[in-house]
């Protein structure tokens, strides 16, 4: 079993934005120790609980603070963005820090409506959905396939030539795995928010075009995990996230709580202790119990690689979490704990 990381860079309250991005290049410098295979860092936009809206900014302050482990977005919402200008940012990354960067995409806007509009250069009208020729023209300048006589060619002599990311689709739905098919790209499905997606994945193995960017479908699935020592104390730990997440389905916004004002929350609600929003699943328990979890969902989706999205209050309680996992499917760390002290690497990144 592959394991990687999802980041959403969760604020915690009390905490501020800068606190939250520091921990992340802290946990990201752990789980290369630990020997996980990637860390993705998420976008969005106008939340006080997530920090990171600009993955390609964090990916370089992570790839600078690590040495092995690969470092993308999950993802950039292209919508945003012109392709052009996430092909050159993506191109400086990869000529920076070689075969290491992936390039997620996502469809999704990553925030509300009002916000959405607020990032458009031009406010005169809503901006058009054309997520597929957005797609199409990102992957011509980045596999060099723009046609000469196109206005746009010269555009493909990208700075960070020759080398260029790993280019993934990201998706809950149906229509994003029939365009990873159609446009034969790697697809990262999110089982934590659509856990249902079993279906979609096989589907998108079934009309995979094996002709176009990669030779064969590669599926990652990205779970919900909390891991402690004890199932009673993972419950504990996740009712931080899963108050967060249960108040943000009702278009309430805060950072995420402390797991003893998520737990009155619930009681106060009537609520299960254990209780997971609707339509979400999360995987939590001590590491032989998150190990099953695991492992059941990659079955689901005869997926060989996951990538685990943990938010707790507490950072060591999240830096534990994955350490637990890694130790349960006998992740082999890279460094001894001997020769690297990332205790504080937080800190240390901001004073370097």
């Amino acid at each position: 079993m592959i394991l990687s990381v999802l980041d959403q860079s969760p604020i915690s309250e009390g905490a501020t934005g800068a606190d939250a991005l520091g921990n992340s290049v802290d946990l990201a410098r752990l789980t290369e120790r630990l020997g996980y295979r990637r860390y993705w860092v998420a976008e969005h936009h106008g939340t006080p609980m997530l920090a990171c809206a600009s993955p390609e900014v964090l990916i370089a302050a992570i790839a600078c603070a690590t040495s092995t482990i690969r470092v993308g977005s999950g993802g950039v919402m292209l919508p945003h963005y012109s392709p052009v200008k996430v092909a050159e940012t993506f191109s400086m990354l990869a000529g920076l820090f070689g075969d290491r960067i992936d390039l997620g995409l996502g469809r999704a806007a990553g925030t509300d409506s009002t916000t959405t509009f607020a990032l458009q250069r031009d406010r005169r009208q809503v901006a058009p959905d054309d997520f597929p020729q957005q797609l199409a023209e990102l992957l011509a300048y980045l596999t060099d396939a723009m046609p000469a006589d196109h206005p746009f060619a010269r555009l493909a002599l990208l700075p960070g030539r020759p080398n260029v990311p790993d280019l993934w689709l990201l998706g809950s739905s149906p229509q994003s795995g029939i365009w990873a098919a159609e446009t034969g790209l790697p697809y990262a499905f999110a089982d934590f928010i659509s856990p249902t997606g079993a279906q979609i994945v096989a589907d998108y193995r079934a009309s995979f075009a094996s002709d176009a960017y990669a030779p064969k479908p590669r599926v990652i699935v990205a779970v919900s995990a909390v891991c402690a020592e004890t199932d009673e104390e993972a419950v504990r730990l996740s009712a931080s996230s899963r108050m967060a997440f249960t108040l943000l389905r009702e278009g309430r916004l805060l950072p995420v709580p402390p797991p003893d004002v998520a737990l009155r929350f619930f009681e106060e609600r009537g609520l299960a202790p254990n209780a997971i929003p609707l339509g979400r699943r999360a995987i939590i328990g001590s590491p032989a119990t998150v190990r099953r979890g695991i492992e059941a969902v990659a079955k689901e989706y005869g997926a060989g690689e996951v990538m685990i999205v943990t938010i707790t209050y507490d950072h060591e309680a999240r830096r534990r979490s994955y350490e637990l996992i890694g130790e349960a499917f006998g992740l082999t760390p890279l460094f001894s704990s001997a020769t690297t002290d990332d205790s504080d690497a937080s800190a240390a990144f901001r004073r370097s």
